[in-house]
């Protein structure tokens, strides 16, 4: 009997090893074309994440271009900078769907917008005004003391800024005193210069690099932020432009004035902007003297933009100088 039934047995068990191997042979064959309906999506999500991010960087190009244009104008148009110019307006966010090129799905949602703003960069105080020639300017020192005095921060950490400015300049070159009559050489003048200290000279290149001073926290360069830029280096003096100027700047920079006082002016510039340098000084009045350069109008603009498109997210922000008839990109840093 039992001999009867083992072929019986030893074809169930076959056939249990037939069944069992061919569901593993399909798992096996499903598992592989996932895998490369999967790897198909990842590269076709990788090449659709590429052009979205290449359209949002020809979005901030015309966004840029569009910001130089009206900057142009606005130099043909008025000779002074101030709230009331046309650039001074924000650009809400602004939907481009109908501009970006794209395949649609009916069940996808897609979103495209701009939004962004101009600013004055000579509203704020530059940085590199703290030093020429490796040498430190007493009147911009005391400016950018009495801006930290009036932002409840350290007045003292002015001074270790400057020197990290006028460490990262060339000293100015002077050409050797003639000899005077009789022969022997004049003397030469003692240098006022900042003695370098072996370290590689590295002038600061944006607010953020005030972490390298010592004494500066984050939360100090945070506050410090709206009021300060580092602009490319000259060699005359960036003018603080008093018709954008915020009031923590203006008293700052005007002696003998407050704040609220300030705050005033801020107001009264709104309805009636300075045209000249002497329409200010007859508003601050008689013992209120500016001892730095200052002006009714400026060069340095920066452009602000924020871009969404789909998944795709840019934020970057530009600066612009203007110079006659043009208006041109100095950089652009992306956030």
């Amino acid at each position: 009997m039992t001999r009867r039934h083992a072929p019986l047995r030893s074809r169930v068990r076959q056939r249990g090893v037939a069944i069992v191997t061919a569901l593993l042979l399909t798992t096996l064959a499903v598992t592989i074309v996932a895998s490369l309906f999967w790897q198909q999506q990842v590269q076709v999500r990788s090449i659709e994440n590429q052009r979205m991010h290449l359209q949002t960087r020809w979005i901030l190009r015309g966004a840029l271009d569009w910001a130089r244009l009206i900057l142009q104008q606005d130099a043909v148009d008025s000779k002074v900078t101030a709230e009331t110019s046309v650039w001074a307006t924000a650009l809400a966010e602004t939907r481009l769907d109908d501009y970006v090129e794209r395949e649609r799905n009916d069940n996808e949602k897609y979103d495209a917008t701009l939004s962004g703003r101009i600013m004055d960069a000579q509203s704020r105080y530059n940085l590199g005004n703290l030093a020429r020639n490796r040498d430190i300017n007493p009147d911009q020192l005391r400016v950018f003391q009495r801006l930290l005095e009036g932002l409840r921060l350290n007045g003292t950490l002015a001074k270790g800024v400057a020197e990290e400015v006028a460490r990262g300049q060339a000293p100015k070159v002077e050409a050797p005193p003639a000899n005077p009559p009789g022969g022997g050489g004049g003397q030469k003048p003692p240098s006022t210069a900042l003695a370098m200290d072996g370290r590689e000279p590295l002038p600061p290149q944006r607010v953020e690099d005030l972490l390298a001073v010592a004494g500066f926290s984050q939360d100090a360069v945070e506050k410090l932020r709206p009021f300060v830029i580092v602009l490319p280096p000259e060699q005359e003096y960036t003018e603080i432009n008093v018709n954008m100027a915020a009031p923590e700047l203006l008293a700052a920079m005007i002696d003998n004035f407050s704040v609220s006082e300030a705050a005033n002016l801020v107001q009264y510039r709104k309805r009636t902007p300075f045209y000249d340098k002497q329409g200010f000084t007859t508003y601050i009045g008689a013992g209120r003297g500016v001892k730095v350069p200052y002006g009714v109008m400026s060069n340095y603009f920066l452009v602000e933009s924020h871009i969404r498109l789909g998944r795709a997210a840019l934020d970057a922000e530009a600066l612009v100088k203007r110079g006659g008839k043009s208006a041109n990109v100095v950089w652009i840093r992306e956030n």
